[in-house]
């Protein structure tokens, strides 16, 4: 059991298109409804010249400032900018990306009329910031604890820059977790009246970025993972992206001209597509309307179901795969499975459904959570059992969770030594020992990759480290101790130790990785953001006060039976005084809090000290 942290804890579900956070109250998990009203928020941020926008706000603003709004921030983090996913993606964003020097992919967008560069990690910050005070709100207190979900899927590197934005965003992330996991315990927990001994559970879990499929045993209060798969680069984004391609061609057939340039008209393109895939869950048709989509140019269309199918056949095909693969490394047959239950939002496809259905053989699936908040459900309900907070209900959940992938070293005639395969149980310790290969060595290379491909160059490097300075000697006398250590969170840690002169090195995993000093730094530009956007907001309030007061005091003096009462001269004087306000409001948009406050009161003085308002 981990330690139990003090005071309350929030789970949170943060995925690429939306993102969801709960908490435990009255016994049981309560999913918080944003500023908006609604449960879930999109993972979306605006910068303007005034202020940052995040979430629904953001959205709402993204056809109006499309080079400045970013969404997907999920689908860049962890990942280089050379990596073959961002550059597909980056032919359909609106935003800009380009690379810092360690090849680390940077959003590029204008801020306060300065241009900004800005890390996924930065980005993702600030998704978690805005479901941290959705939770502030609702609570009334200031939350720090919580535990934040990544895709099965995800590598090294992406749950380390997951856990670095939970920093920044000034949270203690008490754990990383799978979002299938998450997903299996609030299945887990809906269901422990009516279970009756263990299941085998398979989460099918296809959301906004990214696609999952774990297999669990769960029993009483035990979940245990068998086994996982997925693809970190595969979701309704996709879906969506297959439907803008196509309606650009139909665009360039009819019009005669390319729109894949002009970023304000490919983010209302993808906007609609959304809208329509969304819609041919539920009907067999819908229609496509844009007025002026390009160079004033209206775009109506109809898309049929079947059309959609076929535009995403391969990717719907690509979904099963994983499933087979799971049931294979689990040696599991498919009449094993007791549920099949449906996560993410993408699962509400019929033909995904079907495929799915098919698989199994037409067992009936299961749709009894809500797809879009059961991730963050079980999130909520690992938070409540890590914290001071957690309660009977909760408080014996035991969960066994694996590594997505298997990690090894270079050091074996080109090929990847593996020391903890895929679907190891996590936390988990290997060590291994590596001596000279050659006479009189005097230095020894040591590189850590993930993946699972023969060859260590076909896989993911994590790390490498170089131990110079060996003392010469027959192959074989120097050797060194090589230590993995995956924690709860599925983060490695590797160290290095010279047997004989017990001097020892920690490996560097992920060159890409946040040092301390740079995570300090986005912690204090996060609060600097924070207190602009609070100052916005202040000044927001202020002029709407201040518009609310000017209307209700000119619609008294126009009044037939008020206004009858104030002399001329007094009638006049307020007159002027609000034909002063109006310039303020109309004329001078960049005006600050302390100006439209100065007016307020002087406006108010005015009419106090005439007494009749």
């Amino acid at each position: 059991m981990a330690e139990i942290v003090e005071g309350p804890a929030i789970g949170i579900d943060l995925g690429t298109t939306y993102s969801c956070v709960g908490v435990w109250k009255h016994d049981q998990v309560e999913i918080i409804a944003n500023d908006q009203g609604n449960r879930t928020t999109p993972s979306c941020v605006a910068f303007t010249d005034t202020q940052r926008l995040i979430g629904n706000a953001a959205k709402n603003h993204a056809t109006m400032n499309p080079v400045n709004t970013v969404f997907d921030a999920k689908r860049l983090i962890g990942r280089k900018f050379s990596d073959v996913h961002v550059q597909s993606d980056m032919k359909l964003w609106s935003f800009k990306i380009t690379p810092d020097p360690d090849d680390k992919p940077m959003i590029k967008v204008t801020y306060k009329c300065e241009e900004k560069q800005f890390s996924a990690e930065v980005i993702s910050s600030m998704v978690l910031i805005k479901m941290k005070e959705t939770a502030n709100d609702y609570l009334g207190t200031t939350i720090k604890n919580a535990v934040v979900t990544v895709p099965a899927y995800f590598n090294d590197s992406q749950r380390q820059a997951t856990k670095d934005a939970g920093v920044i965003a000034g949270l203690n992330i008490m754990r990383i977790i799978n979002e299938p996991t998450a997903a299996a315990i609030a299945y887990g927990l809906d269901n422990k009246n009516s279970s009756n001994g263990e299941k085998n559970v398979l989460i099918f879990d296809l959301g906004g970025g990214t696609f999952d499929v774990s297999l669990l045993n769960i029993e009483e209060d035990i979940f245990e993972v068998k086994a996982t798969g997925g693809d970190t680069h595969l979701g309704g984004g996709d879906f969506d992206n297959r439907m803008v391609t196509y309606f650009i061609e139909q665009f360039k057939k009819k019009h005669k001209k390319d729109i894949s340039g002009n970023p304000k008209a490919l983010r209302k393109l993808k906007l609609f597509c959304e809208r329509a895939k969304r819609n041919l869950s539920s009907t067999t048709e819908t229609t496509i309307e844009m007025d002026a989509l390009h160079e004033g140019i209206d775009f109506h269309s109809t898309l049929t179901r079947a059309k959609f199918e076929q535009l995403n056949m391969d990717l719907f095909m690509k979904c099963m795969e994983p499933v087979e693969k799971c049931l294979t490394d689990a040696k599991m047959d498919k009449s094993s499975v007791h549920e099949v239950v449906l996560v993410g939002g993408s699962t509400r496809i019929p033909k995904v459904q079907q495929l799915l259905q098919d698989f199994f053989s037409g067992k009936k699936l299961c749709k009894s959570i809500n797809p879009d908040e059961a991730i963050a459900r079980g999130a909520t309900i690992l938070a409540t059992n890590l914290s001071s907070e957690g309660k009977v209900k909760v408080q014996d959940l035991v969960l066994l969770d694996i590594t997505p992938l298997s990690i090894g070293t270079d050091l074996h005639d080109g090929l990847m030594d593996v020391l903890i395969p895929r679907n190891t149980k996590i936390p988990t310790k290997k060590e291994e020992i590596y001596s000279t290969a050659r006479d009189y060595q005097t230095s020894m290379s040591f590189g850590i990759y993930e993946g699972e491909r023969t060859q260590y160059e076909d896989n993911n490097l994590l790390g490498k480290f170089v131990w110079s300075g060996i003392p010469p000697a027959p192959k074989g006398v120097q050797s060194f101790n090589v230590c993995f250590d995956i924690d709860v969170n599925g983060i490695l840690n590797v160290s290095v130790e010279n047997i004989i002169t017990k001097q020892k090195h920690e490996i560097l995993i992920n060159k890409g990785r946040l040092s301390t000093k740079e995570i300090e730094k986005m912690v204090q530009e996060a609060e600097k953001y924070k207190s602009e956007d609070e100052e916005h907001k202040k000044k927001v309030e202020a002029k709407n006060a201040l518009e609310n007061y000017t209307y209700d005091v000119r619609n008294t003096i126009k009044d037939d039976k008020n206004g009858a009462k104030i002399p001329l001269a007094d009638k006049e004087t307020i007159e002027a005084a609000i034909e002063q306000v109006t310039l303020l409001l109309d004329e001078n948009q960049l005006a600050e809090t302390k100006e439209y406050e100065n007016k307020m009161n002087e406006l108010r003085r005015i009419c106090n000290r005439i007494n009749k308002y």
